[in-house]
């Protein structure tokens, strides 16, 4: 039986998830689109691959599955299909979320998490040591439990104290790092291969390339944002919480990664000569060593989405150590525990504020959500048993 692999929007993301399908299935069949106007290919696409792809009869027309990468993004279909088909003013079949939803379900999007213990700094050991768990072959991880459905309990943890009441905190519980699992090479080898210095992203003077061993807490924050460099990521939401950061005289780096396309918004030029020597990095690295490097390197993770239905670069920084702070809205709630959400760019703000005060408490923080849940490993066979069985005989 052919596997046929259709993808509107071949990149970011989207292509991660095609080629480690391609990889592991024999007999695919791949059609695609390359990774522009996204908004554009949804509108679009059906109509090109429905003139370009050949009738097969390894093909079925009919779903069997529907499947969607988070519960959020089926409920959002689902009840979005009545609104739309209201916009179609010569069809409008009755009762299509009631037929569909049977047919749904979630598998959370694979991540393949690489070896990145060469690049983690020495302050992350405990992290890393949590995470090589996740290399395992995940069969104790449930691939259908939700792992932030439950209500959150009040949170004991030292960060929210620290956020609720600025000042010195006791975090001698927090820092018995244990044996050091890495050397401290790791910490010099911190320069970026040359193709992070290539047309594709700006490398700045790097603070962390020759760190003193005393010093690796006193260093300012790093705060990473790995996104698109579109509207939907809401920049100007970022950008505008960092500028009030420096007008507060708080010392902190950022290094801005992410993807660019045709039209890039006028602010990211803005910001990167405003922020001036706050600037680690800027711009997309192709190399996924360099990209996963900067992310080990950073203390913070920051998402300001407007549109996210699932958010594979906020997952990539918490497996390199970041801690995350995500919107209260969206995919986030399913996938983080509430200590890491906020609800407004002042809480925002108010957060990045005490991180930059206090970094070397952010750094010791052990994040308490799971992982294992959307590791290739725990979904390999999930996704094999989905594309590998048999049509039904009766549709």
């Amino acid at each position: 039986m052919s596997v046929l692999i259709i993808e509107a929007f071949y990149g970011g993301s989207h292509k991660q998830l095609v080629d480690l399908l391609q990889e592991d299935l024999e007999n695919c069949v791949l059609y695609t689109l390359p990774a522009k106007k996204w908004h554009w290919r949804a509108r679009t696409s059906a109509l090109y691959f429905s003139q370009n792809i050949p009738m097969s009869e390894h093909y079925s027309l009919v779903a069997d599955v529907v499947v969607f990468n988070s519960v959020f993004n089926m409920e959002s279909f689902l009840t979005n299909i009545g609104k739309f088909m209201k916009l179609i003013p010569d069809h409008r079949p009755k009762d299509l979320e009631s037929i569909i939803r049977p047919k749904c379900q979630v598998i959370y999007f694979p991540l393949r998490f690489p070896d990145v213990s060469r690049f983690m700094p020495k302050h992350k050991t405990r992290h890393l040591q949590k995470m090589l768990n996740l290399q395992g072959d995940g069969s104790a991880a449930s691939t259908v439990s939700l792992p932030f459905q439950r209500e959150q309990g009040s949170s004991e943890n030292l960060l929210k104290s620290f956020d609720a009441e600025p000042g010195p905190c006791d975090v001698a519980q927090e820092e018995n790092l244990g044996s050091s699992f890495m050397q401290e090479s790791y910490l010099k080898t911190c320069n970026l291969s040359k193709n992070s210095s290539s047309p594709h992203g700006e490398k700045e003077p790097n603070p962390h390339d020759s760190p003193r061993g005393g010093d690796a807490q006193l260093r300012p924050l790093h705060i990473v944002w790995p996104h698109r460099w579109e509207h939907d990521k809401d920049p100007e939401s970022f950008f505008k919480v960092l500028m009030h950061l420096k007008d507060l005289r708080l010392n902190f780096h950022v290094s801005v990664l992410g993807e660019t396309f045709t039209d890039v918004p006028d602010i990211f030029s803005e910001s990167k000569k405003a922020l001036g020597s706050s600037v680690l990095h800027w711009g997309y690295l192709p190399s996924r060593d360099d990209y996963f490097h900067v992310l080990c390197m950073a203390d913070v993770v920051v998402s300001t989405a407007k549109h996210e239905f699932f958010g594979v670069a906020m997952l990539e920084a918490v497996y390199c150590g970041c801690y995350p702070l995500c919107p209260k809205d969206l995919v986030y709630p399913e996938i983080f525990p509430a200590e890491y959400l906020y609800s407004t760019p002042e809480q925002l703000s108010k957060r990045l504020q005490n991180f930059c005060k206090r970094p070397d408490i952010v750094r010791k923080h052990l994040y308490k959500g799971e992982m294992t849940p959307f590791s290739w490993a725990a979904l390999h066979g999930k996704f094999r048993s989905l594309l590998t069985t048999e049509p039904r005989e009766d549709l």
